[in-house]
């Protein structure tokens, strides 16, 4: 399946929504028609039905919208309303439903200036899904109707849509599926004939193959592979076992490609693919810088194989897995101390690397203990006469540190317990924290990587 979009229309209604509510204002977002059974996004606007009316009110309201064209994910939206009722109060809906078939809603009210003008950027909503001025609110704040369900943008070739359409390519961006060897991918490539720093990107413990952070990082000047591991196409089915050989065919094959400069590449990876990208930079040549995302110090999940060294997996004892108020499973004691006993062995020697380091770390993360593993790293990096790692810490952010404007993920299945587990943090906190996280990450891989500078400005 290719990678999509989202696109909105704009959508003028006059219906009675009920008994003190009329629509005024529809936005509807409709995938285009190669997405099979996927329902438009909506983007609606509620004013109070005038007092004894029993039509909707005479108010010509228009939604505006910038930019007014195509868009990417992870740019910041502006969002007004003009042509209301001096202070009138207004509703936001705004509903996305994914590529499995799930809603995402979000809502708040306002209230239209002395002016009838609504300015999200500047109007704080008054309550709802949030409150205060969140002018992207209606976008990160959308919460699903299925329970332990997380958005996941699986065909980034096709937007989500607003009028105009939020895309996961910029514009010239060039989407290369691999089968190269053992190596399974994606390679994105920025717009033009030249040179760019090549990344490998890596997710987590779901498996599969993700493109939508590749696919926007391209966006930026980078040449990004995607990169799956297992669960996808002819690769292994579990993580019983993992072989860093198979993650030296891909840094060879993107060091090797005539689009990507050297001397090396960067890698980026979130949760085990965190302490994968660790591995990568410990065991093989060619890594120039990494960032980590909430990830362990140790090999976790299944055993680590490289030529003749061997890294079990971190112990897990599921009698500390505890359930929340909720009903929700809390895995955040639930792996052994690597420092201690025999776990030491499972320890990434990072100490080897001559990789340059910058940690994200959620300190609400409850997957992992994120902000300990990376202070250790630290630790073991500098003892060993290695530069200081940068680390960065947002308070009350979560597991998940999306790119900007992906909803808080509270809780989800997790494919290594197979369970329902919670991921920490709040929602604004955890919104505010991707808004700049995406931000770091850029700012690092220019620097260490020599990219052309192509960053948009993301904000809240």
């Amino acid at each position: 399946m290719a990678p999509q979009g989202i696109s909105l229309r704009l959508e003028f209604f006059n219906t009675v929504f009920d008994e003190s509510k009329v629509t005024l204002i529809g936005l509807e977002t409709n995938q285009s028609s190669s997405t099979a059974g996927q329902a438009p996004l909506r983007t609606r606007v509620e004013l109070p039905k005038a007092s004894g009316s029993s039509s909707s009110p005479g108010i010509r309201a228009t939604l505006s919208l910038e930019p007014a064209g195509r868009s990417c994910w992870d740019e910041p939206l502006s969002i007004s309303v003009r042509g209301l009722a001096p202070e009138q109060p207004v509703t936001l809906r705004a509903a996305l439903r994914d590529e499995k078939g799930a809603l995402f809603r979000a809502h708040a009210r306002y209230r239209a200036d002395p002016h009838g003008e609504l300015d999200l950027a500047h109007a704080p909503a008054l309550g709802g899904s949030f409150a205060g001025l969140e002018p992207m609110g209606l976008l990160w704040a959308m919460e699903p109707d299925r329970p332990f369900w997380r958005l996941i943008k699986r065909d980034v070739q096709t937007p989500f849509v607003v009028e105009l359409e939020r895309h996961f390519m910029a514009p010239g961006v060039r989407r290369v599926p691999v089968r190269e060897g053992r190596v399974r991918a994606t390679l994105f490539l920025p717009p033009g004939n030249g040179t760019f720093p090549g990344i490998i990107d890596i997710f987590g413990v779901g498996g599969g193959l993700l493109e939508y952070r590749a696919s926007l990082l391209a966006g930026k000047g980078f040449a990004v592979m995607a990169l799956a591991y297992y669960n996808y196409d002819d690769l292994p089915n579990s993580m019983h076992t993992f072989h860093p050989e198979y993650f030296e065919e891909a840094v060879n094959y993107l060091l090797s490609h005539p689009q990507v400069k050297g001397p090396g590449i960067g890698l980026l990876g979130i949760s085990k693919g965190a302490d994968l990208c660790l591995s990568m930079a410990s065991f093989l040549k060619g890594i120039t810088a990494a960032v980590i995302i909430n990830g362990s110090m140790a090999n976790v999940a299944g055993t680590l194989h490289y030529k003749d060294e061997t890294l079990p997996p971190l112990s897990i004892n599921k009698n500390r897995i505890r359930v929340t108020k909720d009903g929700i499973r809390d895995i955040f004691e639930a792996l052994n101390c690597p420092l201690e006993g025999p776990d030491q062995k499972s320890i990434i020697p990072v100490e080897r690397s001559d990789s340059t380091f910058l940690f994200l770390v959620g300190q609400d993360d409850r997957n992992l203990k994120s902000e300990f593993f990376a202070n250790e790293i630290s630790k073991r990096l500098q003892a060993h006469g290695k530069e200081k790692p940068q680390i960065i810490c947002y308070p009350e952010a979560g597991h998940y540190i999306e790119p900007p404007y992906f909803p808080w993920c509270k809780a989800s299945l997790h494919a290594y317990i197979n369970m329902p587990v919670i991921f920490g943090g709040e929602p604004r906190a955890h919104a505010m924290a991707q808004v700049d996280a995406w931000q770091k990450l850029q700012t690092f891989f220019h620097k260490h990587l020599g990219a052309e500078l192509r960053t948009i400005p993301a904000k809240l």
